[in-house]
């Protein structure tokens, strides 16, 4: 018999399982190493719980599926790739596999010694994360004029909000960081909130042919067609701003109202600069080096450099989640896109209410960049949050801020 599928928290009710040095609460959504937070991205934890549950038969590919992907076209790439992180992540990859067993042309079994507990006591909870809401996303996938298949988590009641993708998003994994999911949880509580992964990222396909600017443009009409919503309030941040300005500008009357957060209108590339043309080609050079190394500094450098004044934990789930979301490969891809594009252009042809929010001293996008775009669009509002970090956190005064306002220029 198949076990329900995992989902985001479906699997969830209140037990500890336990397994050498390693503790897995299904409640919280935790694994632990001794008193150390293990990062594992949710559906691997899905997949990881399942195994456990399952322990006493071998698990065939179509029952992983089914389970975990709710019978989801998956290709076997990704279903490996998951396997071999669940591994990784309780210290059983390579040859070892005295815990994930495969068994030839059958299927793997989790085959450790477990004993099943009830919960752990009760912890406080960390300040950087909000209480979770009581709603669950509901993850669906789209697919786009060209063939990619997309993943959408929508969640929340009230006015839709759609959030286009930026540098490197995982709909499951942002929903519990400490970097976002403070952010997108509060959004939660006032709109439907709608975000999707970019192509090659999360849990979007990640195997494409074209990565561009336009293709992100692509990627963002697919979602708001898929909505079958005739108009929506739209957030861009980061890389995601420039592409909801190419929204905006093509289909004005979809669009409700803009928010642009750490926005920038022309990337590394386009400024004309050579201190942000030698920046790219720095970012790329750590990319190459250091992708996919959990303990690589150049990877802890480059996360810095977006939250500079992050706390440790934060900096490493941020590593954690570029690592996580996607390839070396991809990352360069995107990256390149990124630092090429320029909409400059299309700024004075926005025809929607907009408000432009820029870090006084965010070393990803200058801020000169917010100011430039909030001067180019006619009538946009433009508020400068006082802070060092590109996506500003929560405790820092600028967050609330950025909440307080985003919120009453949605509501008018």
């Amino acid at each position: 018999m198949i076990a329900p599928r995992a989902g985001s928290r479906l699997l969830g009710d209140n037990v500890r399982f336990q397994f050498g040095d390693y503790a897995l609460d299904v409640d919280r959504r935790e694994l632990r190493c001794a008193a150390d937070l293990v990062a594992i991205e949710p559906q691997v934890f899905d997949l990881l719980v399942y195994l456990i549950r399952q322990r006493d038969r071998v698990v065939s590919k179509d029952d992983l599926i089914e389970a975990i992907w709710g019978g989801r076209i998956v290709s076997e790439s990704t279903l490996t790739s998951r396997i071999n992180a669940a591994r990784k992540a309780v210290g059983d990859s390579g040859e070892r596999q005295s815990l994930i067993r495969t068994a030839a042309r059958k299927g793997i079994r989790f085959v450790g010694e477990v004993r099943e507990d009830g919960p752990a006591p009760a912890r406080a909870p960390s300040a950087a994360v909000a209480t979770p809401s009581p709603d669950t996303q509901d993850v669906t996938f789209c697919r786009t004029s060209d063939g990619v298949g997309l993943a959408i988590a929508s969640v929340g009641r009230g006015q839709p909000l759609v959030k286009a993708a930026n540098w490197l998003t995982h709909v499951e994994y942002d929903w519990e960081s400490p970097v976002w999911s403070s952010f997108l949880h509060r959004l939660a509580e006032r709109h439907r909130l709608i975000r999707y992964d970019g192509r090659g990222t999360g849990l979007s396909d990640r195997e494409v042919g074209d990565i561009s600017f336009e293709a992100f443009v692509r990627d963002l009409e697919s979602v708001v067609e898929s909505t079958g919503l005739p108009r929506v309030a739209l957030l861009g941040i980061s890389q995601g701003a420039a592409v909801a300005i190419a929204y905006a500008v093509r289909n004005p009357e979809r669009i409700s109202k803009l928010v642009l957060h750490g926005a920038y209108a022309q990337g590394r590339n386009k400024r004309g600069l050579p201190a942000d043309a030698e920046m790219a080609s720095a970012f790329l050079s750590i990319m190459r080096r250091g992708w996919g190394d959990e303990h690589s500094a150049f990877m802890r450098a480059f996360s810095s450099v977006y939250l500079p004044s992050g706390s440790p934990e934060q900096i490493k789930w941020f590593c954690d989640l570029q690592r996580i979301t996607t390839s070396a490969e991809n990352a360069a891809r995107i990256r390149n896109a990124c630092d090429d594009l320029d909409v400059a252009d299309l700024l004075p042809r926005i025809r929607v209410p907009t408000l432009v929010f820029h870090s006084r001293n965010d070393s990803v996008s200058p801020f000169e960049q917010g100011r430039s775009i909030a001067a180019s669009i006619p009538g946009a509002r433009f508020i400068t949050l006082e802070s060092d970090n590109h996506m500003v956190l929560p405790g820092e005064p600028a967050w609330s801020k950025l909440l307080s306002e985003a919120e009453s220029f949605l509501a008018e």
